[in-house]
């Protein structure tokens, strides 16, 4: 073999690698996302919530240390992320911390039926660390400048209803690394619509997400339509619970919120600036 063909032979061999390593990314992905420990119920949901291709938008890789802020009780996207990592990266998760306001029996309820989960299936969720957040006096997500990537699915609202906004990003951009990745998704109110700077009824105006996040010191980088539903309009008598899967109104105009479906919502990526 000439100089030349092993050069060329070298160079083939490269390409390939650097061509397969994504794709091994995105097949373990998609496994995870159809992994059997999923339930029937989760899975109709992938419909509404596009798990792989949020996640490929965001730009998760498995060798990646993760933190997932507020899985709530049923640990949705925990059941995709926890796979996905468990060889070579780390998912951490923050369940709600200690409070004391109105929601504290139902959040210590939510993280006692998360903990169970984690504990009924030890071959998946083994390897998954777990903290706390409660803005301000648990914002601890993890050792400055250790992770990749956090994500939060539709909890931006939540800070904003109870002051926690400033305090929880400020968390977030302590946790990643330079050049770590911020994924938000969340409720969306129609632009032009009076923005309520409590988000009460769980809209969020997408514009003002940004500004908030931008003024934690985030840099941002791109939105995504993959969670819109322009079916929703934003205006229901409970708010986005009205919508499924919540469903707040029972069987009153059932068939009318099952038909517009799960809520309009953006998605949106950011950096931490640096190296």
């Amino acid at each position: 073999m000439t100089s030349d063909q092993r050069f060329l032979r070298a160079a083939a061999l490269t390409l390939a690698l650097a061509v397969s390593a994504p794709a091994a990314a995105a097949d373990a992905l998609d496994q995870a996302v159809n992994a059997p420990h999923r339930s029937t119920e989760h899975r109709a949901r992938d419909a509404w919530r596009h798990p792989a291709e949020t996640l490929r938008f965001f730009g998760i890789r498995p060798t990646m240390n993760v933190v997932e802020i507020w899985p709530g009780k049923s640990g949705w996207y925990t059941e995709i992320l926890a796979p996905y990592l468990v060889d070579e990266g780390q998912l951490t998760v923050a369940v709600f911390g200690d409070q004391t306001d109105q929601y504290r029996d139902f959040m210590l309820k939510a993280n006692e039926e998360f903990a169970a989960k984690l504990d009924a299936n030890p071959a998946v969720y083994e390897a998954v660390a777990v903290t706390s957040l409660w803005a301000p006096a648990q914002t601890g997500l993890a050792p400055p400048g250790s992770q990749d990537m956090i994500l939060t699915f539709r909890n931006l609202h939540n800070w904003m209803r109870w002051g926690q906004t400033e305090d929880v990003l400020a968390a977030c951009f302590e946790a990643l690394k330079p050049g770590g990745i911020l994924g938000v998704t969340d409720h969306r109110s129609p632009e032009g619509r009076e923005i309520d700077p409590e988000a009460r009824n769980g809209y969020v105006d997408q514009a003002r997400a940004i500004r908030l996040i931008q003024a934690a010191g985030f840099e941002f980088v791109a939105s995504s339509e993959i969670n819109a539903n322009p079916k929703d309009t934003a205006d229901h008598p409970s708010g986005v619970w009205t919508l499924p899967p919540t469903l707040t109104l029972g069987e009153e105009d059932r068939k009318k919120y099952l038909a517009i479906g799960e809520s309009d919502r953006f998605t949106l990526k950011f950096i931490k600036p640096g190296n």
